[in-house]
């Protein structure tokens, strides 16, 4: 038969456990209730804060589609211009090209060295501004500061780098350098990742050297011409 002061002892036990439990919540509860609060609230706040963000970026995004539709390059660059680095870049390169559109590539060239000014910048989105730069300026554009320009753009793995070569292939032509150009043609359409509509101009460029437009198979690589 058990004893019945062994339950009494267990109650006790359980009753002991409980009152301090109950102790150390009291003590130490209110740490709990400040985590968890913490972690609505953070929860909150990420949320409301990206809601924010995203009808902010709305609204310019609304604010630049309506300044391009004006056919005003100036009212682009006037959306938000106290916003962020990306979006004054953003604004200043689809001001370019309206301004190309219109014939004022002066004013175009001046809003993409703004751009290539801005050391903060998007590396990406600047190597677009110096491309677009050299092809807007063509050989208006001071020799040695086109063909740097070309040089840093067609760089081994650039973004932008079969698109500089073609330019360097152009500069090549304007400065009736027609052979090496037919070389550094050839070079660019051997590369991989051309595009097709790359490929055709590259094509009708050859045409126009009176070249072969294709690379024949197995053709020897050949060495880029120095500009």
């Amino acid at each position: 038969m058990s004893d019945p002061n062994y339950g009494f002892i267990d109650e006790v036990t359980d009753e002991l456990r409980r009152e301090r439990l109950f102790g150390l919540f009291r003590r130490y509860g209110w740490i709990a209730v400040v985590a968890v609060l913490g972690v609505v609230g953070g929860t909150i706040w990420v949320e409301v804060s990206a809601h924010n963000k995203a009808k902010a970026a709305q609204a310019w995004g609304d604010a630049i589609l309506a300044a391009e539709a004006g056919g005003d390059p100036a009212a682009i660059t006037a959306v938000d211009p106290q916003g962020s680095a990306g979006r004054a870049t953003i604004a200043a390169l689809l001001a370019a090209g309206q301004w190309t559109e219109t014939g004022t590539p002066e004013a175009a060239a001046e809003a993409l060295r703004g751009v290539i000014a801005q050391e903060s910048g998007d590396p990406v989105l600047t190597d677009l501004a110096r491309l677009k730069l050299v092809m807007i300026s063509g050989p208006a554009m001071d020799a040695s500061e086109r063909d740097a320009m070309l040089t840093q753009l067609s760089r081994p793995g650039a973004p932008f780098e079969l698109l500089a070569l073609e330019q360097k292939a152009v500069a090549l032509i304007e400065a009736g350098r027609n052979d090496d150009a037919v070389s550094l043609i050839r070079q660019i359409q051997q590369k991989d990742g051309l595009s097709e509509t790359l490929r055709r101009r590259l094509s009708e460029m050859m045409i126009t050297l009176g070249a072969e437009p294709e690379p024949s198979d197995g053709a020897p690589a050949e060495t880029m011409p120095a500009e």
